[in-house]
């Protein structure tokens, strides 16, 4: 059956194109046409010349006659292509508001497209930049909890040990205060091996890199610092090489300056070399990261076996320290992007492959509607003898030009996107090598982005035109089509657009639920007024634990006599940050749990003034005074946590608890201390953030027990930043060598808590606010032409009795019919998206009815609005009018 129906498909092609007779008729009638089209033309006020060019162009024809379009025929195809593409750019030119409405709405989708895979590119898919960035790997402790730093003393035996590696470095973290003109300045600085630099084959920008000899004691007194900080802090000075600088009290001297670019989005702008004491080599703490080179020719296969081989050795050797501890070889490229972030780029990366989804399907239809009205121009074009083949490739190269338009145009919107996504992007976010911007793979993937979506909504509105029946079209004279055919097709693509739109909107609404969700949480403190900084002090400052509350005591009367200063306090710990400190406690009275089964809570030593400086509610008791000092009785205070889930049955002010309290210069352990609980204060959000749960947390007076870095929060009665200079001046009247570092308002920190959520949100619903406008472009370029179609139709209704009002209805309703339809489509991908957004989201489920509700709502009420104004055009046809209507 299929064979014959093919049969006759192809007798019925030839027979179209073949029978003389037909072809002398449709002749004739071309010529009619294009006499009325030259004398429409003179009436216009055009000259005869200029009537009859146009008339041509009209008919797609040179010189008006079929033998002259024959002869095209035989042209090779590259002329053929020319001349489709001079037809397109002219056909372009005759109706600016369609194509300038089709380029935005192609470039919106594919400036998207491209902005945000040139995330996902740099972040995921683009080399390392440095030389065989393949042979890099990480080298990590391993245990059945996962992947650990190294330490020092693994990391010397390993690269004692190995054969792998051309070069094996270890690096870690420190922070360095910095005198400068002004006043000292903390800054984040990474200590690693003297090889670090050529191993990953960074060149200096100013300089040079460390010596072999400058990773020994005594000869590491050297400093290479970031473009950033040598150009904002040290003024660019280009004879900054050689210069000493003074920072934690000591000279180094400046040997190099980075180039610009990747290190300058790290936290750390100083390196120095890093050198091991005999006393700093041990196994047990664990604090270095390894990185590694492979030899040429060695695979991660075997530098992994080999260090495996070396980690059994280390824990025969050191059963106490290296016992159940392995060692894994990972490669470097994104061995640091956590998989919340991998998963939430390729999730964006949808979003907007969506968004272009939709913008090809508004573009498809708006194509179709066009078609509609130039199918005399394609009937005349194949009585001329243009094949099938010839009209499809016609329309389908016209919409490749507003493909090529609309991508060349997203290119420029993809560069104006991606600087607004990484003004707003959250700090270490993404990893340090990721260079975003519009590269050449980016580029290739954009132009098959414009071709693809070229074809796409191309290939429909070609298809259409190229079956179109020659003669039926012809002996229509000069009416346009009813609409009728296509109509189908264009109000499916409506149905698809809302949709693809509904599940746009569905995430966008999720993670605006999710937001609101998290910045109405109970955050235990008032963040207004409030404003905190640490003390960098160094670890040799107090040898002798007695100066620490006289040095602390001193800071804070200072730092409360400021002016504009209400309350101050000192705390090893901040609202929002975490305690810092967690230790085992156990219920005065009760055994000493097993090592394995000991309870433990969050640790904080803060003074007197701590709970009026957070707004922190008291719930039972009372506060810490200046009488709980070293010399009184040791007195806690607890959260409602940890009241509740060990005191539910009693009053816990009438209870002492034993709390291991950690010993300053000690690396480990702590001595057990009993204290009365004398108050019970209101949970607040901690070290795990807004959305981790409330935990046990126990706060001890800090004149009982000082430690020697702490950090201190002032409450003012205005703008907290406008005393930062002044605090900065009273604390280094007692401490000249100690900046403020880290100096945040409460709101700020706040704000730096809810980044990562913000940023999703506000991509999530920039992409379904571009989805509703575009859906609401959609339905209303549909809607519109079907009532410019349906003219005649409405004159006839309205000269039979029906009123303004009732065909208003009428068209109201076949507009809103389709949006429903789309939106019940359009709840499963709703629903899927849900699904997948559901690890970003915060007391949100994938099937979330009120933020479902709300965007079908916002949806609707948008069709409503884009269908009403064809709608009221309908309402107002005059009959009389409309039944002379062509």
């Amino acid at each position: 059956m299929m064979v014959r129906q093919i049969r006759s498909w192809v007798l019925r092609l030839a027979g179209l194109f073949n029978n003389e007779r037909r072809d002398r008729e449709l002749a004739e009638e071309l010529e009619a046409h294009l006499q009325m089209h030259i004398d429409d033309n003179l009436r216009s006020g055009m000259t005869r010349e200029e009537a009859r060019r146009d008339a041509h162009i009209k008919l797609g024809s040179v010189d008006g006659t079929k033998e002259k379009v024959r002869d095209q025929r035989g042209f090779p195809f590259i002329l053929n292509l020319i001349r489709n593409f001079r037809h397109s750019l002219r056909m372009m030119r005759r109706s600016p508001a369609f194509t300038a409405v089709a380029v935005i709405t192609l470039a919106l989708g594919i400036g998207a497209t491209t902005a945000i895979f040139s995330v996902v590119y740099a972040t995921l898919f683009e080399s390392l930049p440095y030389p065989k960035a393949e042979q890099l790997v990480m080298v990590w402790s391993q245990s059945s909890q996962g992947r650990r730093p190294v330490s020092s003393g693994d990391y010397l035996e390993w690269k004692r040990r190995s054969r792998s590696f051309q070069h094996l470095e270890a690096w870690g973290g420190a922070t360095f205060n910095v005198a400068t003109a002004d006043r000292p300045e903390q800054v984040q600085a990474a200590l690693m091996t003297s090889d670090f630099f050529r191993m990953t084959g960074m060149p200096m920008w100013l300089g040079r890199d460390f010596l072999p000899e400058e990773g020994e004691v005594g000869k590491d007194r050297v400093v290479i610092m970031t473009h950033r900080l040598w150009s904002q802090h040290f003024g660019a000075d280009q004879g900054i090489i050689g210069r000493q600088i003074r920072m934690n009290g000591e000279s180094y001297t400046v040997i190099g300056v980075t180039p610009p670019g990747m290190r300058d989005r790290q936290h750390s702008q100083l390196m120095l070399p890093l050198a091991f004491k005999p006393e700093q080599v041990s196994h047990q703490a664990r604090s270095f990261l390894v990185m590694g080179r492979l030899k040429d020719g060695v695979s991660l296969e075997q530098a992994n076996a080999e260090m495996q081989t070396i980690a059994r050795q280390l824990a025969e050797e050191f059963p106490q320290t290296n016992a159940n501890w392995a060692a894994s070889v990972e490669p470097l490229q994104n061995n640091f992007i956590p998989e919340k972030t991998i998963k939430n780029l390729w999730l964006l990366l949808g979003a907007v492959g969506f968004l272009l989804l939709i913008a090809c399907v508004n573009i498809a239809n708006l194509l179709l509607a066009r078609a509609t009205t130039r199918h005399r121009e394609v009937a005349i074009r194949a009585a001329l003898g243009a094949t099938r083949a010839e009209l499809f490739a016609q329309f389908l190269i016209e919409s490749l030009v507003l493909a090529a338009l609309g991508g060349a145009l997203g290119v420029f919107l993809g560069r104006v996107i991606i600087d607004g996504i990484l003004a707003i992007l959250p700090l270490q976010m993404l990893p340090s090598e990721a260079d975003v911007r519009i590269s050449i793979p980016v580029l290739l993937v954009t132009l098959l982005a414009t071709t693809f979506a070229g074809l796409l909504f191309g290939c429909a509105p070609a298809w259409q035109s190229s079956r179109l029946g020659l003669n039926e079209v012809l002996k229509q004279g000069g009416r346009t089509g009813s609409g009728g055919e296509g109509g189908g097709l264009r109000r499916a693509l409506v149905v698809v657009e809302f949709a693809l739109a509904l599940t746009l909107l569905a995430g966008g609404g999720l993670a605006l639920r999710s937001f609101w969700n998290l910045t109405s949480l109970d955050l235990g403190v008032n963040t207004r007024n409030v404003l905190t900084f640490s003390l960098p002090i160094p670890q040799s400052r107090f040898k002798e634990t007695e100066r620490i509350s006289p040095y602390y005591r001193q800071l804070l009367e200072r730092v409360e006599s400021v002016p504009g200063v209400e309350v101050a306090t000192v705390t090893t710990g901040l609202p929002l940050r975490g305690t810092g400190l967690r230790r085992p406690f156990r219920i005065s009275g009760m055994p000493p749990a097993d090592p394995g089964g000991q309870q433990s809570a969050g640790f904080q030593m803060v003074t007197p003034g701590y709970f009026e400086t957070f707004g922190i509610r008291l719930i039972k008791g009372r506060t810490f005074t200046e009488h709980d000092t070293a010399d009184g009785a040791r007195v806690a205070m607890i959260n409602e946590t940890l009241a509740n889930q060990y005191f539910s049955g009693t009053d816990p002010l009438t209870q002492r608890i034993v709390v291991n309290q950690p010993i300053p210069g000690a690396a480990q352990g702590g001595t057990e201390v009993e204290c009365q609980i004398v108050g019970v204060f209101h949970n607040t959000r901690g070290g795990d953030g807004l959305r981790g749960s409330d935990s046990p947390v126990i706060y001890v007076p800090f004149w009982q027990s000082p430690w020697p870095r702490a950090s201190i929060a002032v409450r003012s009665a205005g703008d907290p930043e406008l005393i930062t200079r002044n605090l900065a001046a009273a604390v280094n009247s007692v401490d000249p060598d100690t900046p403020l570092a880290g100096v945040r308002t409460m709101d700020q920190m706040l704000s730096e808590t809810l980044s990562f959520d913000r940023f999703g949100t506000v991509l999530y619903g920039s992409f379904a606010v571009l989805a509703l406008l575009l859906a609401a472009i959609g339905i209303y370029g549909v809607m519109a032409f079907g009532v410019a179609q349906r003219t005649q139709e409405f004159g006839i209704r309205m000269a039979l009795g029906a009123g303004g009002g009732e065909i208003l209805r009428l068209v109201l309703r076949e507009g809103v019919s389709l949006a429903v339809l789309g939106l019940l489509f359009g709840l499963g991908g709703a629903y899927l998206v849900g699904r997948a957004m559901q690890s970003n989201l915060y007391g949100v489920s994938a099937l979330d009815l009120p933020a479902f509700i709300v965007v079908g709502v916002v949806l609707l009420a948008t069709a409503l609005v884009a269908c009403y104004f064809p709608a009221r055009r309908a309402s107002r046809v005059d009959p009389m009018v409309a039944l002379r209507a062509e």
